[in-house]
């Protein structure tokens, strides 16, 4: 029998692809997710592209009976972490439930998994965990320990936690993946990222501007050291993302501990170049102006995905030209997200 993998916030831009991955890979899996700021639309779309039906259960990581009565009724082997908040700005903003949400509620999530006898756990972390860096590119060695914004901390503070855990318990499995800019979508145009209100991130907000949803692209910040002014940053394609999680679960179950890995393409890209690029695979002229930095930005940050590549068998596939046509893709299909 299949192993059944609980995917927590399994409807949102990442874990939507990640469920998919997995139903192709040939597991079962049930997801858990509050909507708050994903569609269980993407999961219709999930099993129309694959064929395979994930189950659904809408619900909180807060919600102890919930999950306890999850575990019950399903036999979990592993379990893939992505229910959080996520935007830099607003936890700069919110800090209070950036805590409440990431750090409670993965503390919660353990403690209904250590009930129930799972111990196998992937975790959806951060490059901000790596805080403003001395020198490029970041490796796992890199320090950690001085995030710039709540969102950061938020994510760090679990590592931390789970790393304790790993460390009081030797039945306990953890991959702790550090994502660095996830864009893209898969590439038949059905599912990809669709953020409530204005996006907090650079690409959703391109492509709003290029179907006019938008006016004009708000470039935080011309005067960053950087080659062009702007801030640079490593930008990995979605299905990429979700391939590493596969490897990971793959790695954690003949391995115990706590280990944490990049997931990067290894390569910066400024603004002005995201910019181009997408000017490039869509044909349309992407208007922008330059305003003043954000409250909790770094100039650059880029990945070394070298132990990724060599404990679990990963790397990045797909370039920059995939990420901007898959986004095109889906956005010029969808240019009111899942609700069209």
């Amino acid at each position: 029998m299949a192993d059944k993998i609980l995917v927590t916030g399994g409807a949102g831009y990442i874990g939507s692809h990640a469920v998919l991955a997995l139903l192709e890979a040939g597991f079962e899996v049930v997801v858990l997710d509050n909507l708050c700021n994903s569609s269980a639309e993407s999961l219709v779309r999930v099993a129309g592209i694959c064929g395979r039906a994930p189950v659904f259960i809408e619900g909180d990581i807060h919600d102890a009976r919930l999950l306890d009565g999850l575990f019950a009724a399903h036999e979990i082997t592993a379990v893939l972490h992505f229910a959080g908040l996520k935007a830099v700005g607003e936890s700069v903003r919110k800090p209070l439930e950036y805590y409440e949400n990431n750090v409670v509620g993965s503390v919660r999530l353990c403690q209904a998994m250590s009930r129930a006898g799972v111990f196998r756990l992937v975790f959806s972390s951060s490059a901000t965990v790596y805080g403003e860096p001395a020198e490029m590119p970041l490796s796992e060695d890199s320090p950690t320990g001085s995030p710039t914004n709540p969102y950061g901390r938020s994510k760090l503070m679990v590592e931390e936690v789970l790393r304790d855990l790993a460390a009081s318990d030797p039945r306990w499995s953890i991959a702790v993946l550090r994502y660095f800019n996830p864009v893209g979508a898969h590439h038949s145009g059905q599912i990809g990222e669709d953020p409530r209100g204005i996006p907090n991130n650079l690409l959703p907000y391109i492509g709003q501007v290029a179907i006019g949803k938008l006016k004009e692209l708000a470039v935080f910040g011309g005067d960053y050291p950087t080659q062009d002014g702007t801030g640079v940053r490593d930008y990995i394609h979605v299905v990429d993302l979700a391939d590493g999680h596969l490897k990971a679960l793959q790695a954690i179950a003949c391995q115990a501990g706590w280990r944490a890995w990049n997931l990067g393409a290894g390569q910066g890209y400024s603004v002005l170049d995201m910019i181009q690029a997408f000017e490039q695979a869509s044909g349309c002229v992407i208007p922008y102006r330059i305003i003043a930095r954000r409250p909790g930005d770094i100039p650059a940050c880029w990945a070394d995905p070298a132990r990724a590549e060599r404990e679990l068998g990963w790397k990045a596939q797909r370039g920059l030209a995939d990420m901007m046509a898959d986004t095109w893709r889906w956005q010029s299909m969808n240019p009111q997200g899942y609700a069209r």
